[in-house]
């Protein structure tokens, strides 16, 4: 437990307020801004204070939002074996090899073999063989240990065949391949080992069996190693497929009371309604949810192929017996692959309505572009049951949205949907580092590609936008989540660090109802969530990509940021304060 402090004066640095935008100092008392302004008359209230600190140049900021997060995902991403290229695995046969070698050290602890051997983050677009390993590859470098390997995005995984029989699913025809006649599979998954869908859930549901004290440490370490990165708040999308509703309920326990010392949570539950009365029992059972919704899915991912798409899949290769790891050629109709559709305009309309009733927010897991036209019938659909004014009032929100063209950014618009979105996706999967191309462009070609996450359109039209990381598809790290919109692949589409800064703070709280509060801001009465930051060069971020000198000429009333180009060290967090607590320090 954090250690209350009733008052903390931060002195001699800069503080990014709009309220003052030449603070150099800024005094918290009973959790909120009680005074911000020149360094030299802090001197006179530092004998009130119970603690001073000396920032010695620092810039304080409002904390970041995460809104979009998966607690015990990343949590178990973090204790699993690292496949992803930033862990240093840059092949399939150096995959292979890092599975080898846990399992080996596995045999030693665990020689009865029950523990399951945990892998995350592969990427067959970013190794030069462009395919994953498969179930037999697997088996052999495992010695027959189960095995479950989770892509980057998380929406599909390679399993062993001891892994899909203790997971039950062994001789299920979704496995074997046996139901599938008419689908389009040119392999079955049983021979690739890749499982995607319902069957993922089934085998990660299997895989993620945790003890009751496994589960509180990854919790509690997870959210600690967050707010050590300025993270103040954090919207978790939790669902079926992902973690329980006690699991849940234990979250919110954790982080209720900002003495806990970890950050706020912005509960979200993904489970479908049909009615009110069924939005009414899960929130008699969550009574704190935020919204019911989040990461229910109408679709998929791109790159697991599942997203569902208005044309075919640009990589899919004409000839079945070169069929890449998801085999997936056709529609069951024989038409080209576009993807799954996991809902319908009714069901997403009936959702809406429910949650509006029973008083809470609905959001929907958004990712293609045949997904998002679905959306946009349901919510039409929903304003035909309830009314335009009762859709608007319901503040519903959509996740991800990497597809917004003209038509959709004006139903949102009327609707009054807002959009958690991942600016970390366009560089990790649009782009590589050195020119590459990332899985966007492989999947959709590099036109479609080019179409996704238009910040600056929909910033310009005042869709209310809140950012995040989506962990662990991307790590943690908001001053990247600023840097990637701010550096979009389109520049038409980048928008000033500023804007984007204010996206990944204050409309973190906007898109969770809590703006009122005047939380993400740095003015007196605000809520004191902050953050303080270690950075080489401050100015003010005149235009994407370029840094001005600060000075009064240059841009009066304007906050400062840290220099966020491409080569620029990213900030060092060295303190973050939650509601007057303090939750990380290194002063």
């Amino acid at each position: 437990m954090s250690q209350p402090v009733r008052s903390i004066l931060y002195r001699n640095g800069v503080v990014h307020s709009a309220a003052d935008p030449f603070a150099e100092a800024i005094l918290v008392d009973d959790g909120v801004v009680a005074w911000l302004g020149a360094d030299d008359t802090a001197a006179g209230l530092a004998a009130r204070a119970d603690r001073v600190v000396d920032l010695d140049g620092a810039l304080v900021t409002p904390g970041f939002v995460d809104a979009h997060a998966h607690v015990l995902e990343s949590g178990l991403a973090a204790d699993s074996v690292d496949l992803s290229v930033g862990g240093g695995v840059r092949s399939l046969g150096e995959a292979l090899a890092v599975l080898h070698g846990r399992s080996r050290r596995l045999e030693v602890s665990d020689p009865s073999g029950e523990r399951v051997l945990l892998a995350f983050g592969w990427d067959e677009q970013a190794w030069p063989e462009r395919r994953a390993f498969t179930r037999s590859e697997l088996d052999a470098a495992c010695g027959g240990r189960a095995v479950y390997a989770a892509r980057v995005d998380v929406h599909s995984a390679v399993v062993s065949s001891a892994m899909a029989a203790r997971a039950g699913i062994e001789h299920d025809p979704a496995w074997t391949g046996t139901g599938l006649s008419g689908s389009g599979w040119s392999d079955a998954p049983a021979q690739t080992g890749l499982v995607t869908a319902d069957l993922h859930h089934t085998v990660r549901a299997v895989a993620h069996t945790l003890t009751a004290e496994h589960r509180t440490r990854l919790y509690r370490d997870t959210l600690a190693a967050w707010a050590a990165r300025g993270i103040v708040s954090v919207h978790e999308m939790s669902g079926e497929h992902l973690d329980t509703r006690a699991g849940l309920a234990e979250l919110h326990a954790l982080t209720s009371d900002p003495a806990g010392g970890l950050p706020h949570l912005a509960a979200y539950r993904g489970e479908l309604c049909r009615t009110a009365d069924d939005a009414r029992a899960l929130l008699a059972e969550l009574p704190f949810l935020s919204g019911i919704g989040g990461d229910l899915n109408v679709d998929g991912s791109i790159g697991s192929r599942t997203a569902a798409l208005r044309s075919p899949y640009s990589d899919l290769p004409a000839d079945p017996s070169s069929a890449s790891f998801t085999g997936t050629l056709t529609n069951p109709d024989g038409t080209p692959w576009t993807g799954n559709l996991y809902l319908n305009a009714d069901q997403i309309a009936h959702h809406l309505a429910a949650v509006q009733e029973a008083g809470v927010q609905g959001a929907f897991h958004v990712i293609g572009d045949r997904a998002m036209d679905e959306m946009v019938l349901g919510l039409q659909v929903a304003a035909q049951i309830t009314g335009d004014s009762a859709v608007r009032a319901g503040h519903h929100r959509i996740e991800h949205a990497l597809f917004v063209d003209a038509t959709t950014l004006a139903a949102l618009l009327v609707r009054g949907v807002g959009l958690s979105v991942q600016p970390a996706f366009d560089t990790a999967f649009n782009t590589r580092a050195g020119g590459g191309q990332g899985v966007y462009v492989t999947r959709l070609g590099a036109a479609r590609a080019g179409s996704l996450m238009p910040f600056a359109d929909l910033a310009q039209a005042g869709v209310p936008l809140a950012f995040g990381s989506d962990t662990p598809v991307t790590p943690v790290d908001p001053w990247q989540g600023v840097r990637a919109a701010t550096g979009h692949e389109d520049p038409d589409q980048r928008i000033s660090a500023g804007a984007a800064f204010r996206a990944h703070t204050r409309g973190g709280w906007r898109l969770a109802g809590l703006d009122h509060t005047g939380a993400g801001q740095l003015r007196v009465g605000a809520p004191a969530h902050l953050a303080v930051w270690r950075a080489e060069q401050l100015g003010v971020q005149a235009a994407p990509g370029r840094l001005a000198s600060w000075s009064e000429e240059a841009r009066a009333g304007t906050p400062l940021l840290p220099d966020l180009s491409p080569d620029a060290p990213t900030p060092e967090c060295l303190h973050t304060l939650r509601d007057g607590v303090v939750i990380h320090d290194t002063f």
